[in-house]
C-alpha cells in the first residue's frame, strides 16, 4: 500500500510538472572514496569520484534542475561544493560547512537546485579539511539551450583540461603540517588531469610516469575548458605554437582575443577556442608552470602533457614553450588579468545581452575592505585572517541556527575595515544588504598571491593595482565592460575591487581558495536576507533532507538504508512538488 501511494503521488508530481512545464531534471550518482594512484611515480591514497580520478564531467543545460546524490565513502566527514554555480534562493545547497551540516561517513545526501539562466565552465569539489589536495574534483559543465545561439561557431569538440599543483603526501599530512605551525612547502609536481608530467627532460622527470595525451583531428576548432584544481599555485597554461582564443570564464562570455599563455590562477575555469592549424610533424606540448615563484628551485614542479594530431608523423620533443618573460615587470599578469573584458553584445542564457546590467552607474550602498596578511600564532595556533579576524567554524550552520533561532551561533558584525588591535579567532560575518550593491576591496598584504571566491554570486572585477588601496583608485575601475566572475586574483602587495549586487538570499561563503589559508581561516559569510519575506518568495524553505549538527544534534535521525534510485526519485518529487507549488501559489495572487 506504501508503494503504491508513493507511486501515486509521483505520478501525480510528474503530471503536474508537465502541465505547468516544469523544467527538466538530470540525476547523478557520486560516490566518493579512496583509491590508491602514482600521478607522480609515487604510490598514494586519493580521493576518486564513482572510480575516477578526477572525478566525471556533470554536464547538464541551462534551467535544468540538478539531483545530485552524494554518497560519503571516505573515513571523514564530507560536504561537497558546486564552485561558480549561483544557487538562486537556496543556499541550503552550497556545501559548505557555514550553511550545511557535513555527510558523515558511510551516509549520502542528495542536493539539489536548479541552475537557473546560467551557462558556462564550473568546478566541483570536496570543501572540508583540506580534501580537494587528494581529489574528489571534476568538472560541472552548463551549456546553452539549443534557441540561445553561441557567440562564436560550434566547435567540433569539447575538451576538459583540468591542472593543479601536487603534493605526494595526502590531504590529512598536509593539515597536520598546517595544524603544528608549518607551512606546505614547495609541492611535488603539477599534474594534467590527474597524471603527472610528460618525460620531455629526462633529468627532471624520471621514468615511469603516467601522461595525459589530448587526441585532435586536423583543421578541427575545439573548445577547451581548463580548471585549476590546485593547492595555491598560479599556473601559467600555454600549448606549443597554438593560439589560445578566450571565449568564456566561469559563466560569462569575454571578449574574443588570442593569448599566447595565460596565467590561471587557484579555483579558476577557462574556456579557450583552439583551432589545429599546424602540421603533423610532431606532437606538441600541452604545459602548465608555476608563477610567481623562485623558477631555479620550481624546475620540476611543471605539468606536461600532449596534444596529438590524429595524423601526427613523430612524439613531442624539444624544449618547452617559454613562459611569461617578465621577471623584471611584475605587472604584466596584473595588465593581462584586466584584459579580460565581458563580450557585452553576446547573449549568455536568455536571449539578452548580458551587458544590459549597467553595473557602472549604479550607486554604492557598502564598501568593504578586506585586508589579508601572512598567517599568525594566535592562542597558540597558526592562524590567516581578513581584516584580523580568523574565522572558527560554527557548530550549528548559520542558516540552521536562524530557522531554529539557535543564540551565539555566529555574530553579525565583522569589520567593514581593518581594525587597529590583536587578530582574533571569531565567528563573525556580514551583515549585508538585500538589494544592496557592494564594492569589496581585497587587500592582499600577504607574501603569496591569493584568489578570492564568493558563493552565490558573480561580481564584476573593475580594477586591480599593486600597493595600498586609496578611493583615488576608484578613477581607474573599468565601468563599462569588466569580466562577471566568482574567483578572483589578488597579488602579493596589491589589491583587486569587486562590484557585487546582492541579490540572492541566503548565508554565503565568502574565502580564499588557496587551500592553506582558507584552512587556517581566511574566510567569513554574508548574510543577506529579506525582511519582508513571508512566503519563500525569495528565499526556498529548509529541505526536508537536512542534516543536523551542533546545538540540534538531537533533531537528526539514523539515516535509514535505501538505494540511489529510490533517493533520486523522491528528491525529484519533492523539488516537483515546490515548483507546482510556487506556480499555483503566485497564480493565486
Amino acid at each position: 500500500m506504501g508503494a503504491y501511494c508513493l507511486m501515486y503521488w509521483i505520478c501525480i508530481g510528474l503530471l503536474l510538472g508537465v502541465c505547468w512545464g516544469a523544467d527538466p531534471f538530470a540525476n547523478f550518482n557520486l560516490e566518493l572514496s579512496y583509491v590508491t594512484a602514482s600521478p607522480l611515480g609515487v604510490p598514494q591514497q586519493v580521493i576518486a569520484v564513482n572510480g575516477k580520478f578526477p572525478g566525471p564531467d556533470i554536464n547538464v543545460t541551462t534551467n535544468y534542475n540538478v539531483v545530485l546524490n552524494v554518497r560519503n565513502k571516505l573515513d571523514e566527514n564530507l560536504l561537497m561544493t558546486w564552485s561558480g554555480i549561483q544557487m538562486r534562493r537556496s543556499s541550503w545547497q552550497d556545501g559548505v560547512l557555514g550553511t550545511n551540516c557535513p555527510i558523515p561517513p558511510k551516509w549520502n545526501w542528495t542536493y539539489q537546485f536548479q541552475v537557473k539562466d546560467q551557462i558556462g565552465s564550473f568546478l566541483y569539489y570536496p570543501s572540508l579539511n583540506m580534501q580537494r589536495a587528494s581529489g574528489g574534483f571534476g568538472s560541472f559543465i552548463i551549456t546553452n539551450r539549443e534557441i540561445i545561439p553561441l557567440p562564436f561557431n560550434t566547435p567540433d569538440g569539447d575538451i576538459v583540461i583540468m591542472i593543479g599543483d601536487w603534493y605526494t603526501r595526502n590531504h590529512t599530512a598536509l593539515r597536520r603540517a598546517l595544524d603544528n605551525g608549518k607551512e606546505l612547502g614547495m609541492p611535488d609536481g603539477v599534474l594534467i588531469n590527474g597524471k603527472g608530467p610528460y618525460r620531455y627532460n629526462t633529468t627532471l622527470v624520471p621514468d615511469g610516469i603516467e601522461h595525459e595525451t589530448i587526441n585532435v583531428d586536423p583543421g578541427k576548432t575545439y573548445r577547451i575548458r581548463v580548471h585549476n584544481v590546485g593547492v595555491s599555485t598560479c599556473l601559467n597554461f600555454r600549448i606549443q605554437n597554438h593560439n589560445l582564443l578566450l571565449a568564456e570564464t566561469e559563466g560569462y562570455y569575454t571578449s574574443q582575443q588570442n593569448y599566447t599563455s595565460l596565467d590561471i590562477h587557484v579555483g579558476q575555469s577557462y574556456s579557450f577556442l583552439v583551432t589545429m592549424d599546424q602540421n603533423a610533424s610532431s606532437d606538441y606540448y600541452i604545459v602548465a608552470s608555476a608563477r610567481f615563484v623562485n623558477e631555479s628551485l620550481w624546475q620540476r614542479v611543471t605539468g606536461v602533457a600532449i596534444l596529438h594530431y590524429s595524423n601526427s608523423k613523430g612524439r613531442a620533443s624539444g624544449p618547452l614553450p617559454d613562459p611569461p618573460n617578465d621577471e623584471y615587470d611584475t605587472s604584466y599578469s596584473l595588465n593581462q588579468a584586466m584584459s579580460i573584458r565581458q563580450n557585452v553584445s553576446a547573449s549568455g542564457a536568455r536571449p539578452n545581452p548580458q551587458g544590459s546590467f549597467h553595473y557602472g552607474s549604479i550607486n554604492v550602498t557598502d564598501v568593504y575592505v578586506l585586508k589579508s596578511l601572512p598567517p599568525v600564532m594566535i592562542d597558540g595556533k597558526l592562524r590567516s585572517t581578513y581584516n584580523g579576524i580568523s574565522f572558527e567554524r560554527p557548530d550549528t550552520p548559520i542558516r540552521l541556527a536562524d530557522v531554529y533561532k539557535v543564540k551565539g551561533a555566529y555574530k553579525l558584525d565583522f569589520p567593514s575595515r581593518p581594525l587597529n588591535r590583536p587578530p582574533m579567532v571569531d565567528r563573525s560575518i556580514i551583515n549585508a544588504t538585500y538589494k544592496g550593491f557592494m564594492e569589496i576591496i581585497l587587500q592582499n598584504n600577504d607574501t603569496v598571491v591569493q584568489t578570492f571566491h564568493l558563493d552565490g554570486y558573480s561580481f564584476f572585477v573593475v580594477g586591480m593595482g599593486y600597493g595600498e588601496w586609496t578611493e583615488n583608485n576608484r578613477g581607474s575601475y573599468n565601468r563599462w565592460d569588466a569580466i562577471s566572475r566568482s574567483t578572483v586574483q589578488v597579488f602579493a602587495g596589491g589589491w583587486t575591487a569587486v562590484f557585487v549586487s546582492l541579490d540572492n538570499v541566503g548565508v554565503w561563503n565568502l574565502r580564499s581558495e588557496n587551500l592553506d589559508r582558507w584552512y587556517l581561516g581566511q574566510e567569513t559569510y554574508m548574510r543577506i536576507t529579506n525582511p519582508e519575506d513571508t512566503g519563500n518568495k525569495t528565499e526556498l524553505p529548509l529541505p526536508d533532507n537536512a542534516l543536523y549538527c551542533g546545538a540540534l544534534s538531537r533533531m537528526q535521525k539514523p539515516q535509514r538504508i535505501s538505494s540511489s534510485s529510490t533517493q533520486l526519485v523522491c528528491s525529484k518529487l519533492y523539488v516537483i512538488m515546490v515548483i507546482v507549488f510556487s506556480k499555483i501559489f503566485y497564480g493565486l495572487r
